[in-house]
């Protein structure tokens, strides 16, 4: 591990000033630390923000849910106006991790967590989100656990966060505080796709603290579910992954909102599966039909080709499950 320096701060705008100055903020540090160790991140300067009054879960005055950034994974997963209006966050949270994680890691870390690529935690692979220019030794190389949706040829790495998958099927907001005051970035928009510039992974200015996740309010009954595919039961990041939010009334699906994970290299949501629901009865032959539009785009590599087919099969598993016809 490199030499770095340390700074606790216990006030919001101390913290934006030392991030402003180069700093890289630290919580719960369930990953920054790790990569620290494997001499992948190599921070001059921590700024542990744990101590900053960031840790409120609210109902908005319009009925949405506002996560603070520093509640953590096992206090979300717990909450009972999480559990009450948005229980597929806790389904979400519930399948990460492992337990004594989720006591550490928060809502903020959790979303700003970097990839699990065996590559880009390899210092000796070439990869163009850890090196930018070296190249990506994923697009050759085993590439089972990789990206078919959102990917480039600079990088086919995938986003890890189950809970992000949920924020972005229920078009959450994230609220930003920084040097130029606050700021809201609709979710879809804070992960960035790699493009040519992977090594940029959200749209943070310099200083940039995440405040808060809000949930928006969404037309009640709402049924909802998250769906994980891995390899074991515990401890795994998803292969795919499907959350799933149907308000149904008069028998007919009036909105859906759909996003599927470990398939992009963001949190990825799938509106062509939305707009196949919307104004339609519920069906076996619906959640088949809707499914299909799911991998609507793909790129499989050549280790990967079988999460095109697990995709739709996982998207349409949740949608019967969610949808009542399983």
């Amino acid at each position: 591990m490199y030499p770095f320096s340390y700074r606790n701060v216990s006030d919001t705008r101390e913290a934006v000033d030392a991030g402003r100055r180069g700093g890289r903020y630290i919580a719960g540090g369930t990953t920054l630390v790790d990569l620290m160790r494997e001499t992948v991140e190599r921070p001059e300067t921590l700024v542990d923000i744990s101590a900053l009054p960031l840790r409120e879960v609210s109902v908005t005055e319009r009925g949405g849910l506002r996560i603070g950034a520093l509640v953590s994974m096992a206090e979300a997963a717990a909450h009972p106006k999480v559990r009450g209006l948005y229980p597929v966050i806790s389904e979400a949270l519930e399948l990460s991790a492992s337990a004594q994680l989720r006591n550490m890691a928060t809502i903020g870390g959790n979303i700003m967590q970097r990839t699990r690529c065996t590559y880009f935690r390899d210092v000796t692979a070439d990869c163009n989100k850890r090196e930018p220019g070296s190249g990506c030794a994923a697009l050759e190389g085993f590439n089972r656990t990789h990206a078919i949706l959102g990917t480039s040829d600079a990088c086919v790495a995938t986003h890890p966060s189950d809970v992000a998958v949920v924020f972005a099927a229920l078009e959450a907001w994230v609220h930003l505080l920084g040097p130029d005051g606050e700021r809201r970035l609709p979710f879809a928009d804070f992960l960035l796709r790699p493009g040519s510039t992977p090594q940029r992974e959200q749209a943070l200015r310099q200083g940039e603290l995440i405040t808060a996740v809000e949930i928006p309010a969404l037309p009640r009954p709402l049924k909802s579910g998250y769906l994980k595919v891995r390899d074991r039961q515990s401890y795994e990041f998803a292969l795919t992954s499907a959350a799933v939010a149907l308000h149904v009334r008069g028998g007919v699906i009036r909105e859906a909102k759909v996003a599927a994970g470990g398939v992009g290299t963001v949190s990825w949501k799938l509106p062509a599966v939305e707009r196949h629901l919307v104004d339609e009865r519920p069906s076996e032959s619906l959640w088949a039909a809707a499914a299909e539009r799911a991998a609507e785009g793909a790129l499989p590599l050549q280790h990967n080709r079988f999460k095109v087919e697990l995709l739709k099969r996982t998207v349409e598993r949740q949608l019967r499950i969610v949808g009542g016809t399983k």
